[in-house]
């Protein structure tokens, strides 16, 4: 090889170092930015996964509906930050006994709230629906996908449990009328039985 040959070859290989070295932090951030898109979809996808925790979050705003004011939407609202709380829970490996027992009853005890229209105080209603929200950010929260942003993941799943309660609390506007509270009772029957369904399934 000549010594012009030379020359143009580690010309051509300082060019296509420097294009790497310009091109790897991009690489890099693209691959992050890939992630935690991924974290929050994962998250956002999470809840609506399970049948158990879809009617659990629905019957929450239908109770909140049931209830009317403050309750529509202090239960909404205090399910998913207790729930913040229980997914930090199972990501920092935090132990919660009868997670699975935990989660089919509350679609049992919060079906029949709906059913019974069933009105307790407004801190008690609260208490019961943080209770439950617990065990639902608990098995979110252990279920982290490796790799992804644990904090976006935990967005995402909050995310799409506030949807959720939003369904629960449109459906609930038909509590107005007397068709639309019998249709609101048969499902929170249905809720309830479907939570009886879960626990057979989570003892068995």
């Amino acid at each position: 090889m000549t010594s012009a040959a030379r020359e143009r070859a580690r010309h051509a290989f300082l060019r296509a170092a420097l294009v790497a070295l310009v091109l790897t932090p991009a690489a890099a951030l693209a691959h992050e930015e890939t992630g935690q898109a991924a974290g929050f979809l994962a998250g956002l996808a999470h809840p609506v996964s399970g049948m158990d925790h879809v009617l659990a979050m629905i019957a929450v705003g239908l109770w909140g509906a049931v209830l009317g004011a403050p309750a529509i939407w202090v239960l909404p609202v205090a399910f998913p930050m207790v729930m913040a709380l229980g997914g930090l829970m199972g990501l920092l490996g935090i132990p919660v006994p009868g997670v699975e027992i935990g989660i089919a009853i509350s679609a049992i005890v919060l079906g029949a709230m709906v059913l019974a229209e069933v009105r307790p105080p407004i801190w008690l209603a609260a208490l019961i629906v943080a209770f439950f929200a617990v065990f639902h950010g608990h098995a979110h929260g252990r279920e982290l996908p490796e790799g992804t942003s644990a904090l976006l993941y935990s967005f995402g799943f909050v995310v799409a449990t506030g949807l959720l309660h939003a369904v629960g609390i449109l459906l609930g506007v038909a509590h107005r009328w007397p068709a639309g509270r019998k249709a609101l009772r048969a499902a929170g029957a249905g809720v309830a039985l479907a939570g009886l369904f879960f626990l057979w399934r989570a003892v068995t």
